[in-house]
């Protein structure tokens, strides 16, 4: 497929995907509107990329639906000078949308494979590609004024709280009892909590799971 074949695809998922499901910032609008969500999954699944649906993008790792994320940037509320961390960059879509709505972006990926992806993908951007374990997020570059996790989760560890400057926000999905809703939460002096308010499809990221306990 050519890549004006894409371009109705792009256009279909703005009014049917994200305009009809709360996504109403005009700046997540065109962000997303501009970036090639192709460039970001494999050569045998581009043909799905705009899919209201997660799309494989290898390693075990999946693509969250757009929905999630223009609701996601949407409560966020960025108004362009942050400094931003994306947890889960994966293939560097997040990355690519968020690094035309804010000042600075680091992605984190623990996978090589995909973190090799995301570099050539974003490549000109202006996004910086580290490399570590995603639950332990970055600590290097902090501050951060907005952190991205890319993905469904049961609990944001301390580590990653730790690095948000105080009034900073974390945009999530928060897996409840089975059922992913998205969420946002503000850092105020060192207490982070989070408020949900759309259910959604996302991907479970790796290390995130709630401590397990024995119960009789």
């Amino acid at each position: 497929m050519t890549e004006h074949a894409f371009e109705p695809m792009r256009r279909a998922m703005v009014a049917s995907q994200l305009r009809t499901t709360g996504v109403n910032d005009p700046r997540v609008i065109a962000a997303m509107g501009e970036v090639a969500r192709e460039r970001f999954v494999p050569e045998d699944r581009k043909a799905i990329a705009y899919a209201d649906a997660l799309v494989p993008i290898g390693d075990g790792r999946q693509l969250n639906p757009p929905m999630a994320l223009g609701r996601m940037l949407t409560e966020a509320k960025l108004r362009g000078p942050e400094r931003a961390l994306v947890i889960g960059a994966g293939a560097g879509y997040a990355a690519a949308v968020l690094a035309r709505l804010v000042a600075s972006v680091t992605a984190l990926e623990e996978s090589g494979d995909l973190a090799a992806t995301a570099r050539t993908a974003l490549a000109g951007t202006g996004v910086e590609i580290v490399e570590g374990p995603l639950n332990q997020g970055h600590a290097a570059g902090a501050p951060y004024d907005f952190i991205l996790i890319d993905g469904a989760v049961e609990a944001v560890p301390q580590a990653i709280v730790d690095q948000v400057a105080d009034g900073g926000e974390i945009a999530l999905a928060l897996i409840d009892q089975g059922v992913t809703r998205l969420g946002i939460g503000r850092v105020v002096a060192g207490a982070f909590g989070v408020t949900t308010y759309a259910d959604a499809a996302a991907a479970a990221l790796p290390g995130f799971e709630k401590p397990r306990t024995f119960s009789f």
